[in-house]
């Protein structure tokens, strides 16, 4: 049974402007930049340059400045169009065949690690069919510099998928082929045999010889650090054993992390800061690294031509009025860019300004015990904001000091009480814990238990798994493997 009823709610829903602040406030410096470029390039509506007074002064005497101020109180246009009622798709015109090809030009900047191994590859004395076997096993060299697939396999897999022919002893033959090549240690199956082929092309001296024997012999107990096992089953002095080792922690474990030709990744590898703060005489400033970002104002031609088409209401053709929904569509579109710019301008410094206040003493001092414990509510209940709002304004963020570059998130903390009851940042706990693990006797370091001793010591009570969390935050390996001789 079909029955009609009346039904009132509400409903809150974002806008696209909203939305478009909200995505604005999430990206870096670096990222704004290249979206202002994307967005110059598709709306001919949006130009760089300072905005143009909407009320120029009374001295200039330009008719048509006083048209664009009364336009909004002379001109209806309502009644022919709807920014609703519009789809999308009537405002695009679609001139292109299914038939026809679209590709992306490619472009090249540097060459590649594989491209550098198989350039080495005519230094080889090989044939033709030798050489297509090598090109394949560089092919399975991944960007470590390691062959991570047995000969077996990749003769399979050259039956099968290729209808070539081989054996397993060809295929170790020519692995080893690879394996001359540079840099040393390129195409080892796993981290021994990567450091055992480095120290083969080194000229053999005592000390060669010995990291030789630690490597393939003794390679589990030099991995786990129990050094007192290689000294005896070699016999050596602590001495002999110390420059051994020095030998071979100066290899490299990731050959192919050694070559750096793809010049792209390196560009974005450098870290743009997007806030700078000033210390002058202990007065603390702080600004938007905005030096790239450019001004950005609503195209004159665009505002022009809208007031000309929206003026002339007797004689309107459907195609004038879609053209007039158009450049509507594109100034409106425009005017939301700018705002989304400013208001993330706006709260980005609002948000930047209130943590500098809050960790004031470290931005004076640049020691990282003054830091106070500081969570994401602490500055929304400062600026107002709303949790969310800081947690996207201090994501992928970074701040310039006289001190440095540090990520925005590194100035949230949560606390902990002290022995004396005050309430402290874990931040201070792991910077105390660091100086103990750097100031230990290494030839019989603190594990977990003693590192919990030690930090109470200094008034800082903290259980052992905690203090296993805080060590493994740091990038610190357990007691074991910090032993030294």
């Amino acid at each position: 049974m079909l029955k009609q009823q009346l039904q009132q709610k509400l409903q809150q829903k974002l806008s696209p402007a909203q939305i478009q602040v909200i995505k604005m406030l999430e990206i870096p410096t670096l990222e704004l930049e290249e979206r202002i470029r994307q967005e110059l390039e598709e709306n001919p509506a949006l130009e760089e340059g300072a905005e143009i007074p909407e009320h120029p002064s009374d001295d200039m005497d330009n008719s048509e400045h006083d048209d664009v101020d009364d336009y909004d109180s002379d001109i209806d246009l309502d009644d022919y169009m709807s920014d609703d009622d519009t789809p999308d798709y009537k405002l695009y015109a679609n001139n292109t065949s299914r038939d026809d090809k679209h590709e992306d030009i490619p472009f090249s900047v540097g060459s590649t690690f594989h491209e550098y191994l198989t350039r080495q590859v005519g230094l080889l004395r090989l044939n033709e069919r030798q050489r297509k076997l090598v090109e394949y096993i560089i092919g399975n060299i991944d960007e470590e510099g390691y062959l991570r697939r047995d000969a077996e396999s990749m003769v399979d897999d050259l039956i099968f998928q290729a209808g070539v022919e081989t054996s397993d002893e060809e295929m170790q033959s020519l692995i080893k082929k690879v394996q001359e090549l540079e840099p040393a240690g390129v195409g080892a199956e796993n981290l021994q045999e990567c450091l055992a082929l480095q120290l083969d092309r080194k000229e053999l001296t005592e000390t060669v010889k010995h990291a030789r024997i630690i490597v393939n012999d003794f390679f589990e107990e030099f991995s786990k650090k129990h050094y007192d096992k290689i000294i005896r089953g070699m016999d050596l002095t602590e001495e002999s054993l110390k420059d051994a080792l020095s030998e071979i922690t100066k290899l490299n474990p990731k050959p192919g992390n050694a070559w750096g030709g793809n010049v792209l990744e390196k560009t974005f590898s450098i870290i743009i800061p997007d806030f700078i703060v000033e210390n002058d005489e202990e007065t603390l400033s702080v600004r938007l690294n905005n030096s790239n970002v450019p001004e950005l104002r609503i195209s004159s031609t665009y505002n022009n031509m809208f007031e000309d088409y929206s003026s002339n209401k007797s004689n309107q053709t459907r195609e004038m009025k879609n053209a007039v929904m158009f450049v509507k569509q594109k100034i409106d579109a425009a005017r939301w860019f700018i705002d989304a710019i400013k208001q993330r301008q706006q709260t980005l410094l609002s948000t930047m300004t209130a943590i500098v206040n809050f960790q004031k003493e470290f931005f004076l001092e640049g020691d990282e015990t003054f830091l106070r414990p500081m969570v994401l509510k602490d500055i929304a209940d400062i600026t107002g904001y709303d949790i969310s709002t800081i947690s996207r304004v201090s994501n992928s963020k970074y701040v310039q000091t006289e001190f440095g570059v540090f990520p925005v998130k590194y100035f949230f903390s949560e606390s902990m009480i002290n022995k004396s009851g005050e309430e402290i940042s874990t931040r201070e706990i792991k910077k105390v814990m660091q100086d103990v693990i750097d100031n230990e006797d290494k030839r019989n370091p603190l594990n977990d238990d003693k590192l919990v001793k030690a930090l109470k010591e200094r008034g800082y009570l903290i259980a052992r798994r905690t203090a296993a969390k805080y060590r493994e935050q740091l990038n610190i390996p357990v007691a074991r493997l910090r032993k030294e001789i």
